[in-house]
């Protein structure tokens, strides 16, 4: 595997997990003590990573 499409995969992972974050923390779900407007950092940051990761492995093509 690609060291690039690598990176992508776990900037996707990344950006999945500070989306869950950031959702959860503007539903006030899990204790993770942030008021709404700070959840957008994490949503924001999320979505960055997610977009980012998914344009490198999209961009990234295969040798053989």
């Amino acid at each position: 595997m690609n060291q690039k499409r690598t990176f992508g995969s776990i900037l996707t992972v990344l950006g999945i997990i500070g989306i869950i974050i950031g959702a959860l923390a503007f539903l006030g779900v899990g204790g993770i003590g942030l008021s709404k407007m700070n959840s957008i950092v994490p949503f924001v940051v999320g979505l960055i990573f997610f977009f980012a990761g998914i344009n490198l492995v999209k961009a990234t093509g295969d040798r053989a």
